[in-house]
């Protein structure tokens, strides 16, 4: 478990996985909401998530983890939501109420059709039993199962971002599951047009591009951006 700054007492920490889409989620919200951070790298192949040490902050060994002080919190959404109610600044919610549904709709496909099927012990799994070229087109064969749904439930509130012209929660989602299914997976973006747009649009806000996986302080050379 490496630290890659000198921790100040007050400091959030964020105990994150460059490659993480979970962690991306929160790192876009901790850029949008202007709160500085104490990153932490946990390197998941190396196995880091699975020592005592992690396992006392998150005992299901997974990233995110975020520390605010006495306060630990786990699971991107639960972190999500912390974040929100602790740190109001900038929020990741709209205040319509439909369209609040709309953003659980959204962020609940990608965190429970989608990313699932690419976590690195299932792609593991499948390659080790199928091989590599039926675990990629396994994965990819999700991930647009998930977008075409995505499509088709956002197509009547869209605007520049996912539901309208301000990011939101879904945003958050989408931007980390779509850099993911380009870079990692090879999905064929021109097939889903309308989160090609959002994507085009993420690639303008700092807080975005600051927080993907090509720009942490653990991407390994060959993947930086």
């Amino acid at each position: 478990m490496a630290t890659h700054a000198i921790a100040e007492p007050n400091k959030l920490k964020l105990f994150s996985y460059w490659r993480s889409s979970c962690s991306c989620r929160v790192r876009i919200a901790l850029n949008l909401k202007g709160l500085d951070y104490e990153y932490i790298a946990i390197n998941l192949l190396k196995g880091e998530q699975k020592s005592p040490e992690f396992l006392k902050l998150n005992p299901l060994g997974l990233v995110p983890v975020l520390v605010d002080g006495d306060t630990v919190v786990s699971d991107s959404l639960a972190i999500l939501l912390y974040l929100e109610e602790r740190y109001p600044q900038r929020p990741l919610l709209p205040r319509d109420l439909e369209l609040k549904a709309l953003n659980y709709q959204a962020a609940n496909i990608v965190f429970a059709s989608i990313q699932p099927y690419q976590n690195i012990p299932i792609i593991r799994y499948v390659k080790d039993k199928l091989g590599a070229d039926e675990m990629l087109s396994w994965v990819q064969h999700h991930i647009k199962h998930g977008f075409s749904a995505l499509e088709k439930l956002l197509e009547k509130f869209a605007g520049k971002y996912a539901t309208g012209d301000e990011v939101f929660l879904a945003d958050l989602y989408l931007a980390p599951q779509i850099d993911g299914a380009v870079k990692r997976f090879s999905v064929d973006m021109n097939e889903f047009p309308l989160l090609s747009k959002f994507n085009e649009a993420y690639k303008q806000l700092p807080a975005f591009q600051d927080a993907m996986p090509g720009k942490q302080i653990d991407t390994p050379p060959e993947a930086r951006d």
